[in-house]
């Protein structure tokens, strides 16, 4: 399904849910939770091809042709409603949820005085509140499973506050502080929360699709499979093991 994540079947038995899991990062994130056994919602708003490639059907399918379970659940993350009815959908598909990974977002990275409204809007609903809303639906059938892994998906930028202000590094700034909160409040509940940023840049679809250009020196491209790893690694902690930390991909994996 993907590179080796060499787990082998530590997550055998449990059920993840992954936001924005059609392609790039999630995508590939998707695939090793499933080599390391769990059962995966592949949850996205992209049903059909369209300007990027990737779908939440083309993935699912990977992961049962390669003898995986997998739900395509169409999800607007920034939408209560479509969150709700895909994490419905999910637990009457697998009984539960134990892991999350709140991946979905935006990229604007445009400087704050040509940034339109619209665009710093949608950075925070996709980016902020579509966590929000993913997190907030899954966390009672995580405790109902006696514990087990939120991971919000954020970026090395939001240190780098020597290069300037955008929407993209604000909007998962926030998401880091409330995930650190989370942390505190869900630790009674055996549940692990934390944070997952790339070491360096993933040259994703929407990196390419959004990044304004940016030529980025091969030193300072990190594979997918990088991502991956660590994620699987995050998603099978508790409140005994790593939890209310930042992490860094390359740390990790």
């Amino acid at each position: 399904m993907g590179e080796p994540t060499g787990v082998g079947g530590s997550l055998k038995g449990k059920v993840a849910f992954v936001a924005g899991a059609s392609r790039g990062i999630g995508r590939t994130v998707a695939l090793a939770l499933a080599e390391a056994g769990a059962s995966v919602a592949v949850a996205a708003r992209s049903e059909r091809e369209g300007r990027l490639p990737g779908t939440i059907h083309s993935v699912a399918d990977r992961i049962v042709a390669a003898g995986g379970r997998a739900l395509p659940v169409p999800c607007d993350v920034s939408d209560e409603a479509s969150v709700d009815a895909a994490v419905a959908a999910t637990v009457a598909e697998f009984g539960g949820i134990d892991i999350l990974i709140a991946n979905a977002g935006v990229l604007w990275l445009g400087p704050v005085e040509s940034t339109p409204l619209k665009r710093w809007q949608l950075c925070l609903d996709v980016n902020l509140t579509g966590v929000f809303l993913v997190t907030r639906a899954v966390i009672p059938h995580v405790r109902a499973r006696g514990g087990g892994s939120l991971v919000a998906v954020t970026t090395g930028g939001v240190g780098m506050t020597d290069r300037g202000a955008n929407a993209y590094w604000v909007s998962k700034a926030a998401v880091e502080r409330l995930y650190l909160g989370l942390a505190a409040d869900l630790r009674k509940d055996n549940i692990a929360v934390n944070c997952l940023a790339p070491s360096r840049v993933v040259l994703t679809e929407g990196w390419q699709a959004g990044g304004g250009g940016r030529e980025i020196p091969s030193e300072m491209v990190e594979p997918p499979e990088a991502m991956a790893r660590a994620a699987v690694l995050l998603a099978g902690q508790d409140a005994a093991g790593l939890t209310g930390t930042v992490q860094r991909s390359e740390s990790l994996a």
